[in-house]
């Protein structure tokens, strides 16, 4: 699920396809990764045959028998389930923009089998869930956690993230503490995305972990709660660090250091850090000081 921890498993991947094939001379042929656009195409062909030919227990969710665990599960339409209604019927599709190739979008589709009552995450936020990742490709799970773990959205793959800030988690005035310790969530999201290798790991899947190259990936999941994420604990949230306001937090960087601000403890690279130069009032609101006046904050102004 995580697209920056793998940084030991990319290297070791580039390397096999760098010197997978080698020339009758001795010398070395590259094999590049596929051409985005392209594989975009062959991607979303993938997923809407999984969705025209897949359908999921809707029935349970729309009347919940006694004891139903709101798991999503996944069946072919044929034979006894001929039919059912198919998950083409039923997803919604958001538009998102490729990371690396701008011109390239992606029609991400996703299953809302519960909206939830709760808070609904930003895409820089800290989410509690439960999840399953399977592949398209063969229907088999490569990674699942059915105890709810904590996430940094900024730190999934794409797919996922644009996902899940889709959802809302459980009702806080429903959520109890068990003596044990464990918590009951009620009212939770659920939800599905099916996502698109371009959102997933493409070319540089995890070795180990069951994904093969440009795999297309269905994760189902339970949202329970909604942390607001500042990565960097500087005093100012990670959603006011996207500068330029299009919900992607890899491309906004003040300085031009190369380290985005919402990771940068100094976004203006004054050697002041930005803890520094912002304050919070009484009610524990974001106070941006401009000590010279110049409308531009102290944190992103380094003459400041």
């Amino acid at each position: 699920m995580r697209k920056n921890n793998f940084i030991l498993f990319t290297a070791l991947v580039g390397a096999l396809l760098l010197f997978s094939c080698k020339k009758d001379d001795g010398g070395v042929d590259t094999i590049p990764p596929r051409d985005r656009g392209e594989e975009a195409i062959e991607a979303e062909a993938d997923i809407i045959t999984y969705l025209e030919t897949h359908f999921y227990n809707y029935e349970e969710f729309n009347s919940p028998p006694e004891g139903f665990d709101y798991t999503i599960r996944f069946d072919t339409i044929a034979g006894d389930n001929a039919n059912k209604t198919p998950l083409m019927e039923q997803v919604v599709s958001k538009s998102v923009q490729d990371r690396i190739d701008e011109d390239v979008f992606y029609d991400l589709y996703i299953l809302k089998a519960r909206q939830g009552e709760g808070k609904s995450p930003n895409f820089p936020d800290l989410a509690v869930n439960s999840y399953t990742g399977i592949t398209i490709r063969n229907n088999e799970v490569f990674d699942a956690s059915i105890s709810p773990v904590k996430f940094d959205l900024t730190q999934i793959i794409n797919g996922l993230q644009e996902a899940m800030i889709e959802f809302n988690g459980a009702d806080p005035e429903l959520t109890e503490q068990n003596p044990d310790g464990t918590i009951t969530f009620k009212d939770f999201g659920v939800g599905a995305a099916f996502i698109p290798s371009g959102l997933g790991y493409f070319s540089n899947p995890p070795l180990g972990a069951g994904i093969q190259l440009y795999d297309q990936l269905i994760f189902t999941f339970k949202l329970y709660e909604v942390e607001i994420g500042d990565q960097d604990e500087d005093g100012v949230v990670s959603t006011l660090e996207d500068l330029n306001d299009n919900g992607i937090e890899e491309d906004d960087d003040t300085d031009g250091d190369g380290v985005p601000n919402y990771i940068d403890g100094d976004d203006d690279g004054d050697g002041v850090p930005t803890s520094v130069e912002v304050e919070l009032d009484d009610d524990g609101n974001i106070i941006f000081m401009d000590s010279d006046n110049d409308g531009i904050p102290n944190y992103l102004d380094s003459d400041s």
